[in-house]
């Protein structure tokens, strides 16, 4: 169903108690919601897509609801479904396809996966589980490591990762799109042992980065988050951090290069005060397109450009007038630092924008250095590969 409908928002003027230079504020911004219609992700319309010259994309797994987040382990493809499913996908015959398809874990919520030493991680909106691989891809009874992570309010998607210092590390949503939360471990990256203790607050400020990874020449931790929604079709941008221990990225209060929320204010400090002492993005993209997954490229299989270079899913908009996002793109690093985004994979959204047939959302890397894409609308895994 298409909906469009238009706000006016108007942050009348109001006495801000404890804001001595600035109390009183007057804002206001025209904001749009607007949801293109879902479509049927035909042959058709798989092969309208566009990837740069040299790279296919074809159909590796099917028919799976809400596919999200993925892993892999050898040869075996872990994928988290809204249905509360860990499903495990496996290629038997090498052709490219999925032709096995089992439910290894049932947990409602779940979303998040990680793995290490032969052990598969996942998490739910307030719980982390962990357990072992066995050689035929099933996985052992799960240990419950960690608990009573905050409720998920608007956030609830949960990821997690080992990094390379071995450290667990699980990005918290903030359960509000903007305020001051009661929960401290909220809008956070937390850290922890890979036993579920030492618990430590990383980073902070951070709205809803649910994807972040790690550069592989420099160990550089890097993720995208979701700007602040209601302020304007072009207003927040999503951003991408470098996050660095006892950070502070701005969210509710300051955005992008030091803007100022002004729907709410800092208790103890001026706007300009808390942007002072709030990091900055590295770099922004198109506000409201949803950015989901951040990998880093590890393969061969594609050309040079595109190794230890990043991939990043944006899910698409729904408030802004003019649609964005549904699409992949491509993040050239020099040195461990970013220089250079490009579009990847787009034409899942149509060209007038009024339909689209895939949202993407999850990545992987397969062993022989193919990609692996989710689609949380139409229920598919994608695969792309790179010939000459």
């Amino acid at each position: 169903m298409k909906l469009k409908i238009l706000f006016c928002l108007c942050l009348c003027s109001y006495l801000l108690l404890g804001q001595s230079k600035d109390s009183i504020i007057s804002e206001a911004a025209q904001v749009h919601v607007f949801k293109p219609q879902k479509v049927a992700a035909t042959p058709k319309a798989i092969k309208s897509l566009k990837l740069p010259a040299g790279f296919k994309i074809n159909v590796f797994a099917s028919n799976l609801g809400k596919p999200r987040m993925m892993v892999v382990h050898n040869n075996q493809v872990y994928v988290s479904r809204r249905s509360g499913e860990i499903t495990m996908l496996t290629d038997t015959n090498n052709d490219g396809k999925a032709d096995n398809q089992k439910t290894v874990i049932t947990k409602k919520g779940v979303h998040g996966l990680a793995i290490h030493e032969d052990t598969l991680y996942v998490i739910t909106v307030n719980d982390v589980f962990k357990g072992s691989i066995h050689k035929d891809g099933t996985i052992g009874e799960l240990k419950t490591i960690i608990t009573n992570l905050p409720d998920g309010g608007q956030h609830p998607n949960r990821t997690l990762a080992i990094g390379p210092d071995g450290k667990l590390y699980i990005s918290i949503g903030s359960d509000c799109n903007a305020c001051a939360e009661t929960r401290e471990e909220s809008a956070t990256l937390l850290q922890f042992d890979t036993n579920g203790k030492n618990k430590k607050i990383f980073a902070k400020g951070l709205r809803n980065t649910i994807g972040f990874d790690w550069e592989p020449k420099t160990n550089k931790l890097y993720g995208m988050d979701h700007g602040i929604d209601w302020l304007g079709d072009d207003i927040q941008k999503e951003e991408l951090n470098l996050l660095e221990e006892g950070n502070d990225y701005g969210w509710p209060y300051i955005y992008g290069k030091g803007n100022y929320n002004k729907a709410d204010q800092p208790e103890s400090m001026t706007y300009k005060e808390y942007s002072r002492k709030s990091t900055h993005p590295v770099m922004e993209f198109t506000a409201h397109s949803a950015p989901m997954n951040l990998l880093f490229y590890k393969g061969t299989m594609f050309p040079k450009e595109y190794q230890n270079a990043a991939f990043i899913t944006f899910h698409g908009s729904w408030n802004r007038k003019d649609p964005k996002g549904y699409k992949v793109m491509h993040l050239r690093f020099n040195e461990g630092t970013p220089v250079k985004a490009t579009d990847f994979i787009t034409a899942f959204l149509s060209t007038d924008g009024r339909s689209f047939f895939g949202r993407p959302v999850g990545l992987a890397e397969l062993p022989d250095g193919s990609l692996l894409l989710s689609d949380d609308s139409n229920g598919v895994i994608y695969r792309i590969t790179y010939s000459e």
